[in-house]
């Protein structure tokens, strides 16, 4: 049979009737990969033994709760109102293992139910989590970055406090502190902190603590750190280099006098490139009982002139330079030793992918340990899509000198769009529970490779 051109198109685009009903439909096909998952490591059975000390239990249990902020936020949501929005998906309750998903209320009331106690229990499940993966990994490096991130609220919340806060100024914030995994991109631990207090406030506590982490699983590694100038402190140096760990810190120069006499006074470069060239020395500041390796580098800066200008025939610039003083006790050159340090970019990649996948920059309750609590669902869905990467795709890099990871991982908004938007349909044909999609080649090849890789993996 015959159709006219105008005839396809009229039927193209004929805008269809809608009609609403309840057929076992999904948005969210793809999440049958992190419910292989989450089944092969437990993590449903080790969210619940976080919160065994709670007398009081909801309906639902607090680890199924905290099990559900994860999915919420894999799935790219941010409020908690938004659950509202995938209430009935027959996917998500199957991840979760309920007939029916708890309401808002419910959530936000159990969440301002838990304690320091329950935190302090989430902080080492995580730790586990990651730590376990590295020792499987054998690496002979393994790179901690720390640093600061603010997480601003327009609204009261305990422990909140105003402080330095550079995109929100006089917001009340928290201002927690993070060690990450240079090889993996994951978060090692996380430990909250009001918005008013200073970068190294109680940090020596905390570097100790991840240092001697990954110590007691991999006792033969070398552990390597790297931190801005806000830790530069003869404290946390002397701790360092006391446990054996490999530093770089850089110095705020500006506050030493003899230091920037040395910069000033200087005469000889050595040349690192083209832009860099450094020198180095032993030195210490008077407060200090020991001397270690200072690396000075400066780098060549153009600016434009912005006096009068007779001629315009050419742009005339004025010409300086840029200065960096790093503190070490690495014994490789001061080429590596500063490709090394600014290798800590990365951290505010991982910061960036946080706040922009898995939503860490929002606080949704008025109690500390439920802001904690989803923080600390944030940076879980954050390393959980990591770990699955990890475990079904292979290395793809070897040590580079800035401490690359060693995957080409895709942020969890890729993955999102590519693999977990996915419609579906949950039917039982002769009692076979099945999920039916689309046959797109693509999202069918990467679906069946997860899959196929965590069932090797188990």
């Amino acid at each position: 049979m015959k159709c006219s051109k105008t005839a396809i198109h009229r039927k193209t685009h004929r805008i269809p009737e809608i009609r609403f009903e309840d057929q076992r439909l999904t948005s969210f096909a793809g999440l049958v990969v992190y419910q292989s998952l989450f089944s092969r490591i437990g993590l449903k059975r080790q969210l619940s033994g976080c919160f065994r000390h709670l007398t009081v239990s909801p309906i639902f249990g607090h680890g199924v709760v905290v099990l559900l902020l994860v999915v919420h936020l894999l799935l790219g949501y941010r409020r908690l109102q938004d659950m509202r929005y995938y209430q009935d998906d027959p996917m998500v309750r199957r991840l979760v293992g309920l007939e029916w998903l708890p309401d808002v209320s419910t959530v936000s009331r159990t969440l301002a139910g838990l304690d320091e106690a329950s935190v302090t229990h989430l902080r080492r499940l995580n730790r586990q989590r990651v730590l376990e993966q590295l020792g499987k990994l054998g690496l002979a490096r393994i790179t901690l970055d720390f640093d600061g991130s603010v997480l601003s609220t327009g609204r009261f919340a305990e422990g909140t406090a105003v402080g330095f806060n550079r995109k929100k100024k006089g917001q009340r914030s928290y201002y927690p502190l993070f060690c990450t995994i240079a090889q993996t991109g994951q978060v090692l631990d996380v430990w909250h902190r009001p918005g008013n207090v200073h970068d190294s406030n109680g940090a020596r506590a905390f570097i100790l603590a991840c240092v001697r982490e990954i110590k007691a699983i991999m006792p033969r590694c070398v552990i390597e750190a790297r931190m801005d100038s806000a830790f530069f402190s003869d404290d946390i140096v002397r701790m360092l280099d006391a446990e054996g760990v490999e530093f770089t810190i850089s110095v705020p120069f500006e506050r030493f006098v003899a230091l920037k006499a040395l910069i000033e006074n200087r005469r000889r470069w050595c040349c690192l490139n083209g832009q860099w060239s450094f020198f180095e020395t032993n030195w210490k500041p008077a407060s200090w009982d020991e001397r270690y390796r200072f690396v000075f580098i400066r780098s060549q800066n153009r600016k434009q002139y912005k006096g009068a200008v007779q001629l315009d025939l050419f742009i005339p610039y004025e010409y300086g330079y840029d200065f960096k003083v790093i503190v070490t006790n690495k014994q490789t050159s001061a080429k590596k030793a500063l490709a090394f340090h600014n290798g800590r970019g990365a951290q505010e990649g991982v910061f960036a992918e946080l706040k922009s996948q898995t939503q860490m920059d929002y606080v949704p309750t008025r109690t500390k340990a439920g802001n904690q609590t989803f923080l600390l669902s944030a940076v879980l869905a954050h390393n959980l899509n990591r770990e699955m990467q990890m475990l079904c795709y292979e290395k793809e890099r070897n040590t580079t000198e800035k401490r690359a990871p060693l995957w080409c991982f895709e942020q969890l908004g890729t993955v999102r769009r590519k693999l977990i938007q996915r419609a579906g349909r949950l039917t039982r044909p002769q009692g076979q529970l099945t999920l039916t999609m689309s046959a797109n080649p693509a999202v069918k090849s990467e679906l069946l490779h997860y899959l196929d890789a965590l069932k090797s993996a188990a």
